[in-house]
């Protein structure tokens, strides 16, 4: 990150186009720029006549994306000093910018709102315990003043800035809505998980799971043989995939880089230890389990509800908005410990009435709340 940053001015010197229009989105890791991606694919359809420079702040975000076609360029964005500042935007010279989320760059911001440049943020969030809305926050506050308009994801965020003065916000959803959309178009046929659960009358779906949440989904599928099993867990490191085979010890069990599409057909439990697939592996799912709510905080729900499943996850989604949301809708669940987990489980093993219903709501949930990206692309109007 810091060799990035340094080098970021020499590739937009290098990169940059002096006679094109660019549009700036700067997202801090990979989340934000999912969040980015379907404006950034939709100015790039539509509106072909600008470019596109997308900056990252976090390694996890620019090493993934450093050669996404969507962009012209891509590099790291310099710390966030006045001198920095200046020689980024005077070498690229944007004709407008995004930020994505909870993306607050003091300098940047002031100096793009001197230069009277248009300056969105998308997909926000605002909550009381913010530091903008403290009774000492007065000086990070007027960095909310920069931006032009506000696209949130929902009215307590909207209240929240009115009652600062900030009035320029519309309540648009979340872009990640329609970036799970565009995923399942574009998901992938995948031959050996398809072997492994053709003759399956019940597949559980385990994403991004950590040890905690295995330590309970393993021990209810341990005596279990009418489900198959798929976990994908977020660590695919040798050790946490030796410790998960540990759980499940005298079931056939294979490792999808070992899999064929014979020897995994009468497998019962099919480990997924590489990236890049699980998006597409909930299509093949009956109940979903997304991992990380016993931790910093879940992952994606929205990957496995888009394909009409119920999804179950852990109790730290309190400050995850569309687990909420999915909850209300009947298509998610919390689960605290085992014995909420076995509740849920025994209800989708003896419902068949309860399951189908649950995977509807969660499917109705996403596309009910999907057209974030159309409603800030009619804003911005690109055709002036």
């Amino acid at each position: 990150m810091w060799a990035g940053e340094r080098k970021a001015i020499d590739v937009l010197k290098e990169n940059v186009d002096p006679d094109a229009k660019y549009i700036w989105f700067h997202a801090a890791s990979l989340g934000e720029f999912e969040q980015g991606r379907p404006l950034i694919e939709s100015i790039r359809k539509d509106y072909p006549e600008y470019k596109i420079l997308l900056t990252f702040f976090s390694p996890s975000g620019y090493e993934v994306r450093k050669n996404y076609e969507g962009a012209d360029i891509i590099c790291y964005l310099p710390l966030d000093t006045i001198r920095n500042a200046r020689r980024f935007l005077r070498a690229v010279r944007p004709v407008m910018a995004f930020f994505i989320k909870y993306e607050f760059w003091y300098n940047y911001l002031h100096i793009l709102k001197h230069r009277n440049i248009p300056v969105y943020s998308v997909s926000s969030i605002f909550r009381p315990d913010q530091i903008f809305f403290k009774w000492y926050g007065r000086q990070y506050r007027t960095v909310l003043k920069c931006f032009t308009h506000f696209f949130v994801q929902n009215n307590e965020s909207k209240e929240l800035l009115g009652k600062f003065g900030i009035t320029e916000v519309d309540v648009v959803g979340d872009t990640r809505f329609d970036r799970v959309l565009q995923i399942k178009e574009a998901s992938k046929h995948l031959p050996i998980v398809e072997s492994f659960t053709k003759n399956a009358k019940k597949v559980f779906v385990a994403g991004s799971s950590w040890q905690p949440d295995e330590d309970i989904f393993l021990k209810y599928f341990n005596n279990r043989s009418d489900w198959k099993l798929i976990i994908a867990p977020h660590v695919i490191g040798e050790d946490h995939i030796k410790q998960i085979l540990n759980h499940v010890e005298g079931r056939k069990v294979v490792r999808y880089t070992q899999a064929t599409v014979d020897n995994v057909a009468d497998a019962e439990i099919l480990i997924i230890d590489c990236f890049g697939l699980l998006s597409s592996i909930y299509n093949y799912g009956t109940v979903s389990y997304v991992g990380g709510g016993f931790g910093v905080g879940i992952h994606n729900v929205l990957e496995a509800a888009v394909w009409d499943i119920p999804v179950i996850f852990g109790p730290n989604n309190k400050h995850f908005q569309e687990a909420q949301g999915l909850m209300k809708a009947n298509g998610g669940f919390e689960i605290t410990d085992y014995d909420s987990f076995y509740e849920f489980m025994s209800k989708f093993e003896n419902g068949d009435e309860f399951l189908e219903n649950s995977g509807k709501s969660a499917g109705k949930f996403v596309m009910s709340l999907s057209g974030a990206s159309k409603k800030v692309i009619s804003y911005i109007s690109l055709d002036k």
